[in-house]
Protein backbone atom coordinates (compact mmCIF):
# COMPACT_ATOMS: atom_id res chain seq x y z
CA UNK A 1 0.00 0.00 0.00
CA UNK A 2 2.84 2.38 0.87
CA UNK A 3 4.57 1.73 -2.48
CA UNK A 4 1.32 2.44 -4.33
CA UNK A 5 0.83 5.70 -2.40
CA UNK A 6 4.44 6.74 -3.13
CA UNK A 7 4.07 6.07 -6.86
CA UNK A 8 0.75 7.92 -6.97
CA UNK A 9 2.18 10.93 -5.14
CA UNK A 10 5.22 11.01 -7.41
CA UNK A 11 2.92 11.05 -10.44
CA UNK A 12 0.90 13.90 -8.92
CA UNK A 13 4.08 15.94 -8.40
CA UNK A 14 5.35 15.21 -11.92
CA UNK A 15 2.08 15.64 -13.86
CA UNK A 16 0.45 18.48 -11.93
CA UNK A 17 2.74 21.13 -13.53
CA UNK A 18 1.51 20.06 -16.99
CA UNK A 19 -2.08 20.72 -15.95
CA UNK A 20 -1.19 24.06 -14.36
CA UNK A 21 0.76 25.17 -17.48
CA UNK A 22 -2.27 24.36 -19.63
CA UNK A 23 -4.64 26.21 -17.31
CA UNK A 24 -2.33 29.24 -17.28
CA UNK A 25 -2.67 29.43 -21.06
CA UNK A 26 -6.45 29.04 -20.96
CA UNK A 27 -7.42 31.08 -17.87
CA UNK A 28 -6.34 34.73 -17.91
CA UNK A 29 -6.03 35.29 -14.16
CA UNK A 30 -3.98 32.13 -13.71
CA UNK A 31 -1.67 33.22 -16.53
CA UNK A 32 -1.15 36.52 -14.71
CA UNK A 33 -0.19 34.77 -11.46
CA UNK A 34 2.10 32.30 -13.22
CA UNK A 35 2.70 28.55 -12.81
CA UNK A 36 5.35 28.72 -10.06
CA UNK A 37 3.24 30.57 -7.51
CA UNK A 38 0.19 28.41 -8.26
CA UNK A 39 2.28 25.25 -7.86
CA UNK A 40 3.61 26.61 -4.58
CA UNK A 41 0.07 26.95 -3.24
CA UNK A 42 -0.90 23.47 -4.48
CA UNK A 43 2.26 21.99 -2.95
CA UNK A 44 1.58 23.66 0.39
CA UNK A 45 -1.95 22.25 0.44
CA UNK A 46 -0.78 18.75 -0.53
CA UNK A 47 2.05 18.72 2.00
CA UNK A 48 -0.23 19.67 4.87
CA UNK A 49 -3.19 17.43 3.99
CA UNK A 50 -1.61 14.26 2.56
CA UNK A 51 0.35 12.12 5.00
CA UNK A 52 1.83 8.64 4.64
CA UNK A 53 5.09 7.03 5.69
CA UNK A 54 6.89 7.21 2.35
CA UNK A 55 6.02 10.86 1.50
CA UNK A 56 9.33 12.26 2.74
CA UNK A 57 11.28 9.83 0.54
CA UNK A 58 9.30 10.88 -2.55
CA UNK A 59 9.87 14.56 -1.73
CA UNK A 60 13.60 14.09 -1.16
CA UNK A 61 14.05 12.03 -4.33
CA UNK A 62 12.25 14.46 -6.63
CA UNK A 63 13.64 17.67 -5.12
CA UNK A 64 17.17 16.23 -5.24
CA UNK A 65 16.77 15.14 -8.87
CA UNK A 66 15.16 18.25 -10.36
CA UNK A 67 17.83 20.81 -9.43
CA UNK A 68 20.82 18.99 -11.02
CA UNK A 69 18.76 18.49 -14.17
CA UNK A 70 17.53 22.06 -14.56
CA UNK A 71 20.84 23.87 -13.95
CA UNK A 72 22.72 22.60 -17.05
CA UNK A 73 19.58 22.63 -19.22
CA UNK A 74 19.00 26.32 -18.54
CA UNK A 75 22.68 27.23 -18.86
CA UNK A 76 23.11 25.60 -22.27
CA UNK A 77 21.35 28.45 -24.04
CA UNK A 78 22.87 31.32 -22.04
CA UNK A 79 25.29 33.97 -23.30
CA UNK A 80 27.95 35.36 -20.98
CA UNK A 81 29.64 38.75 -20.86
CA UNK A 82 32.71 40.00 -18.95
CA UNK A 83 30.92 43.30 -18.29
CA UNK A 84 28.67 41.54 -15.75
CA UNK A 85 31.57 40.62 -13.41
CA UNK A 86 31.57 43.95 -11.56
CA UNK A 87 27.88 43.77 -10.67
CA UNK A 88 28.29 40.13 -9.56
CA UNK A 89 31.10 41.05 -7.14
CA UNK A 90 29.13 44.02 -5.82
CA UNK A 91 26.06 41.82 -5.37
CA UNK A 92 28.13 39.29 -3.40
CA UNK A 93 29.53 42.07 -1.19
CA UNK A 94 26.14 43.67 -0.49
CA UNK A 95 24.51 40.29 0.21
CA UNK A 96 27.18 39.37 2.80
CA UNK A 97 27.08 42.78 4.48
CA UNK A 98 23.27 42.76 4.55
CA UNK A 99 23.07 39.37 6.27
CA UNK A 100 25.74 40.29 8.83
CA UNK A 101 24.07 43.63 9.64
CA UNK A 102 20.64 42.00 9.91
CA UNK A 103 22.02 39.34 12.26
CA UNK A 104 23.67 42.01 14.43
CA UNK A 105 20.60 44.27 14.66
CA UNK A 106 18.36 41.23 15.13
CA UNK A 107 20.54 40.09 18.01
CA UNK A 108 20.03 43.42 19.78
CA UNK A 109 16.26 43.19 19.24
CA UNK A 110 15.65 39.48 19.83
CA UNK A 111 18.90 37.60 20.47
CA UNK A 112 19.62 38.91 23.95
CA UNK A 113 16.37 37.34 25.15
CA UNK A 114 17.41 33.90 23.88
CA UNK A 115 19.60 31.41 25.70
CA UNK A 116 22.82 31.09 23.63
CA UNK A 117 21.59 33.99 21.48
CA UNK A 118 25.05 34.75 20.12
CA UNK A 119 25.44 31.15 18.94
CA UNK A 120 22.05 31.30 17.25
CA UNK A 121 23.19 34.52 15.56
CA UNK A 122 26.23 32.66 14.27
CA UNK A 123 24.05 29.84 12.95
CA UNK A 124 21.72 32.32 11.21
CA UNK A 125 24.74 33.97 9.60
CA UNK A 126 25.93 30.61 8.31
CA UNK A 127 22.59 29.39 6.99
CA UNK A 128 21.71 32.70 5.29
CA UNK A 129 25.03 33.01 3.54
CA UNK A 130 25.37 29.28 2.94
CA UNK A 131 22.72 26.63 3.48
CA UNK A 132 21.35 23.92 5.73
CA UNK A 133 24.68 22.08 5.71
CA UNK A 134 26.29 25.21 7.21
CA UNK A 135 23.55 25.36 9.84
CA UNK A 136 24.23 21.75 10.81
CA UNK A 137 28.00 22.28 10.83
CA UNK A 138 27.76 25.38 13.01
CA UNK A 139 25.43 23.61 15.42
CA UNK A 140 28.23 21.11 16.07
CA UNK A 141 31.03 23.70 16.00
CA UNK A 142 29.29 26.06 18.44
CA UNK A 143 27.81 23.35 20.66
CA UNK A 144 24.15 24.38 20.24
CA UNK A 145 21.49 22.06 21.65
CA UNK A 146 19.86 19.62 19.22
CA UNK A 147 16.34 20.83 20.01
CA UNK A 148 17.35 24.39 19.13
CA UNK A 149 18.69 23.22 15.78
CA UNK A 150 15.47 21.33 15.00
CA UNK A 151 13.38 24.37 15.95
CA UNK A 152 15.46 26.73 13.80
CA UNK A 153 15.38 24.35 10.84
CA UNK A 154 11.58 24.07 11.08
CA UNK A 155 11.11 27.84 11.32
CA UNK A 156 13.52 28.34 8.42
CA UNK A 157 11.46 26.08 6.15
CA UNK A 158 8.22 27.98 6.78
CA UNK A 159 9.53 31.57 6.88
CA UNK A 160 11.69 30.99 3.78
CA UNK A 161 8.54 29.77 2.04
CA UNK A 162 6.73 32.98 3.03
CA UNK A 163 9.74 35.02 1.86
CA UNK A 164 9.72 33.35 -1.56
CA UNK A 165 5.95 33.71 -1.88
CA UNK A 166 6.18 37.44 -1.11
CA UNK A 167 8.93 37.85 -3.71
CA UNK A 168 7.02 35.99 -6.41
CA UNK A 169 3.67 37.67 -5.74
CA UNK A 170 4.74 41.32 -5.46
CA UNK A 171 8.37 41.62 -4.31
CA UNK A 172 10.06 41.30 -7.70
CA UNK A 173 7.88 44.02 -9.22
CA UNK A 174 8.50 46.28 -6.22
CA UNK A 175 12.28 45.80 -6.29
CA UNK A 176 12.30 46.52 -10.03
CA UNK A 177 10.61 49.84 -9.34
CA UNK A 178 13.17 50.78 -6.70
CA UNK A 179 16.38 49.63 -8.40
CA UNK A 180 17.68 49.90 -11.98
CA UNK A 181 16.00 47.37 -14.23
CA UNK A 182 17.26 46.53 -17.73
CA UNK A 183 15.12 43.44 -18.30
CA UNK A 184 12.21 43.38 -20.70
CA UNK A 185 8.77 43.66 -19.16
CA UNK A 186 6.07 41.05 -19.71
CA UNK A 187 4.44 43.21 -22.34
CA UNK A 188 7.72 43.94 -24.14
CA UNK A 189 8.63 40.34 -24.96
CA UNK A 190 5.67 38.52 -26.42
CA UNK A 191 7.77 35.78 -27.96
CA UNK A 192 9.16 34.78 -24.57
CA UNK A 193 6.51 35.73 -22.05
CA UNK A 194 3.15 35.39 -23.78
CA UNK A 195 1.18 33.14 -21.45
CA UNK A 196 -1.03 31.90 -24.29
CA UNK A 197 1.89 30.48 -26.27
CA UNK A 198 2.61 26.78 -25.71
CA UNK A 199 6.41 26.61 -25.24
CA UNK A 200 6.32 22.80 -25.51
CA UNK A 201 4.66 22.73 -28.93
CA UNK A 202 6.77 20.58 -31.22
CA UNK A 203 8.64 18.87 -28.38
CA UNK A 204 7.11 15.48 -29.17
CA UNK A 205 7.92 15.59 -32.87
CA UNK A 206 10.86 13.60 -34.24
CA UNK A 207 13.17 16.63 -34.34
CA UNK A 208 11.99 17.85 -30.93
CA UNK A 209 12.61 14.51 -29.26
CA UNK A 210 16.00 14.27 -30.94
CA UNK A 211 17.08 17.66 -29.57
CA UNK A 212 15.62 16.91 -26.15
CA UNK A 213 17.34 13.53 -26.00
CA UNK A 214 20.68 15.09 -26.92
CA UNK A 215 20.39 17.79 -24.23
CA UNK A 216 19.16 15.38 -21.56
CA UNK A 217 21.98 12.97 -22.37
CA UNK A 218 24.50 15.79 -22.07
CA UNK A 219 22.91 16.83 -18.79
CA UNK A 220 23.16 13.32 -17.36
CA UNK A 221 26.85 13.21 -18.33
CA UNK A 222 27.43 16.60 -16.64
CA UNK A 223 25.62 15.42 -13.49
CA UNK A 224 27.65 12.19 -13.43
CA UNK A 225 31.00 13.96 -13.82
CA UNK A 226 30.08 16.59 -11.22
CA UNK A 227 28.88 14.01 -8.70
CA UNK A 228 31.97 11.86 -9.27
CA UNK A 229 34.35 14.75 -8.62
CA UNK A 230 32.33 15.99 -5.63
CA UNK A 231 32.30 12.50 -4.10
CA UNK A 232 36.09 12.44 -3.70
CA UNK A 233 36.17 15.82 -1.93
CA UNK A 234 36.49 16.13 1.87
CA UNK A 235 33.37 15.54 3.94
CA UNK A 236 30.98 18.47 3.93
CA UNK A 237 32.12 19.81 0.55
CA UNK A 238 29.99 17.62 -1.70
CA UNK A 239 27.18 20.12 -2.43
CA UNK A 240 29.56 23.05 -2.92
CA UNK A 241 31.78 21.20 -5.38
CA UNK A 242 28.80 19.50 -7.08
CA UNK A 243 27.00 22.76 -7.88
CA UNK A 244 30.26 24.49 -8.84
CA UNK A 245 31.18 21.70 -11.27
CA UNK A 246 27.66 21.47 -12.66
CA UNK A 247 27.61 25.21 -13.30
CA UNK A 248 31.07 25.14 -14.89
CA UNK A 249 30.19 22.28 -17.24
CA UNK A 250 26.90 23.94 -18.17
CA UNK A 251 28.67 27.19 -19.02
CA UNK A 252 31.39 25.38 -20.97
CA UNK A 253 28.81 23.48 -23.04
CA UNK A 254 26.96 26.72 -23.83
CA UNK A 255 29.90 27.85 -25.98
CA UNK A 256 29.50 24.83 -28.28
CA UNK A 257 27.44 25.60 -31.38
CA UNK A 258 26.14 22.03 -31.49
CA UNK A 259 24.62 22.58 -28.04
CA UNK A 260 23.40 26.15 -28.42
CA UNK A 261 21.41 25.40 -31.58
CA UNK A 262 19.41 22.61 -29.91
CA UNK A 263 15.85 23.46 -28.92
CA UNK A 264 13.82 22.82 -25.77
CA UNK A 265 16.64 23.00 -23.22
CA UNK A 266 14.99 25.96 -21.49
CA UNK A 267 11.56 24.38 -21.70
CA UNK A 268 12.62 21.05 -20.17
CA UNK A 269 14.64 22.88 -17.53
CA UNK A 270 11.58 25.00 -16.72
CA UNK A 271 9.45 21.89 -16.29
CA UNK A 272 12.01 20.55 -13.82
CA UNK A 273 11.68 23.86 -11.96
CA UNK A 274 7.91 23.49 -11.88
CA UNK A 275 8.20 19.99 -10.40
CA UNK A 276 10.77 21.28 -7.90
CA UNK A 277 8.41 24.12 -6.94
CA UNK A 278 5.44 21.94 -6.06
CA UNK A 279 7.63 19.39 -4.25
CA UNK A 280 9.58 21.89 -2.15
CA UNK A 281 6.35 23.72 -1.22
CA UNK A 282 4.89 20.43 -0.01
CA UNK A 283 7.83 20.13 2.40
CA UNK A 284 6.84 23.30 4.30
CA UNK A 285 4.99 22.03 7.36
CA UNK A 286 2.95 24.94 8.76
CA UNK A 287 2.37 22.89 11.91
CA UNK A 288 6.08 23.38 12.66
CA UNK A 289 5.35 26.95 13.74
CA UNK A 290 4.93 26.22 17.44
CA UNK A 291 4.77 29.76 18.80
CA UNK A 292 4.79 28.54 22.37
CA UNK A 293 8.30 27.12 21.94
CA UNK A 294 10.23 30.30 21.21
CA UNK A 295 8.83 33.54 19.84
CA UNK A 296 12.23 35.20 20.13
CA UNK A 297 13.91 32.65 17.85
CA UNK A 298 11.08 32.99 15.35
CA UNK A 299 11.29 36.79 15.50
CA UNK A 300 15.08 36.75 15.14
CA UNK A 301 15.01 34.42 12.15
CA UNK A 302 12.19 36.35 10.44
CA UNK A 303 13.98 39.67 10.99
CA UNK A 304 17.21 38.33 9.46
CA UNK A 305 15.44 37.02 6.34
CA UNK A 306 13.40 40.11 5.55
CA UNK A 307 15.80 42.61 7.14
CA UNK A 308 18.71 41.39 5.04
CA UNK A 309 16.60 41.83 1.90
CA UNK A 310 15.72 45.43 2.82
CA UNK A 311 19.36 46.23 3.65
CA UNK A 312 20.47 44.60 0.40
CA UNK A 313 18.10 46.84 -1.57
CA UNK A 314 19.35 49.95 0.24
CA UNK A 315 22.99 49.12 -0.45
CA UNK A 316 22.19 48.22 -4.04
CA UNK A 317 20.49 51.58 -4.50
CA UNK A 318 23.67 53.34 -3.34
CA UNK A 319 25.92 51.17 -5.51
CA UNK A 320 23.54 51.16 -8.51
CA UNK A 321 23.18 47.39 -8.74
CA UNK A 322 20.31 46.19 -10.91
CA UNK A 323 17.11 44.76 -9.42
CA UNK A 324 17.31 41.19 -10.72
CA UNK A 325 20.92 40.72 -9.59
CA UNK A 326 19.95 41.83 -6.07
CA UNK A 327 16.91 39.56 -6.02
CA UNK A 328 18.74 36.46 -7.20
CA UNK A 329 21.65 37.07 -4.79
CA UNK A 330 19.25 37.39 -1.86
CA UNK A 331 17.41 34.20 -2.83
CA UNK A 332 20.70 32.36 -3.31
CA UNK A 333 21.78 33.28 0.23
CA UNK A 334 18.44 32.93 2.02
CA UNK A 335 17.13 29.83 0.22
CA UNK A 336 20.40 28.41 -1.25
CA UNK A 337 21.51 27.98 -4.90
CA UNK A 338 18.98 25.28 -5.86
CA UNK A 339 16.28 27.98 -5.81
CA UNK A 340 18.15 30.25 -8.24
CA UNK A 341 16.80 28.70 -11.48
CA UNK A 342 13.28 28.88 -10.08
CA UNK A 343 13.41 32.58 -9.16
CA UNK A 344 15.14 33.44 -12.44
CA UNK A 345 12.28 31.71 -14.23
CA UNK A 346 9.74 33.78 -12.31
CA UNK A 347 11.69 36.93 -13.24
CA UNK A 348 11.91 35.68 -16.85
CA UNK A 349 15.61 36.53 -16.79
CA UNK A 350 17.90 33.52 -17.14
CA UNK A 351 20.94 35.82 -17.47
CA UNK A 352 21.14 36.02 -13.67
CA UNK A 353 21.32 32.24 -13.14
CA UNK A 354 25.13 32.18 -13.20
CA UNK A 355 25.32 35.18 -10.85
CA UNK A 356 22.99 33.53 -8.36
CA UNK A 357 24.71 30.14 -8.49
CA UNK A 358 28.17 31.69 -8.18
CA UNK A 359 27.16 33.79 -5.17
CA UNK A 360 25.52 30.76 -3.58
CA UNK A 361 28.60 28.59 -4.01
CA UNK A 362 30.77 31.27 -2.41
CA UNK A 363 28.23 31.42 0.41
CA UNK A 364 28.53 27.67 0.98
CA UNK A 365 32.30 28.06 1.22
CA UNK A 366 32.39 31.01 3.64
CA UNK A 367 29.24 30.31 5.67
CA UNK A 368 30.99 28.38 8.45
CA UNK A 369 33.74 30.99 8.78
CA UNK A 370 31.31 33.91 8.91
CA UNK A 371 29.05 32.09 11.37
CA UNK A 372 31.92 31.35 13.75
CA UNK A 373 33.21 34.93 13.57
CA UNK A 374 29.74 36.41 14.09
CA UNK A 375 29.07 34.22 17.15
CA UNK A 376 32.31 35.49 18.69
CA UNK A 377 31.55 39.14 17.86
CA UNK A 378 28.01 39.03 19.24
CA UNK A 379 29.41 38.02 22.64
CA UNK A 380 30.84 41.54 22.86
CA UNK A 381 27.39 43.17 22.90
Amino acid sequence: MEIFASILMALVFILCPALVIRLCRKVAWMGTIGPVLILYVIGLILGNTVHFEGLAKVQDLLSSAMVPLCIPLMLFGCSFHKSETKSQLLALFTAIVSVCLAVTVGYLLFGKGIDEGEKIGGMLTGVYTGGTMNLAALQSMLGVREETFVLMNSYDMVISFIYLTCLMSFGIKLIRKILPNDTLSLEDSDSVNNAKVNPYKGLFTASGLKDAGFLLGLTVIAVGISAGIAAIMPKGWFMTVFILMLTTLGIAASFLKSVKKKKYGDEIGMYCIYVFSIVVASMADIRALSFSDSLNILGYLTFVIFGSLVLNIILAKLLKIDADTVTVSSVSFICSPPFVPMISAVMKNKKVIVTGLSIGVVGYAIGNYLGTIMAALLKLF
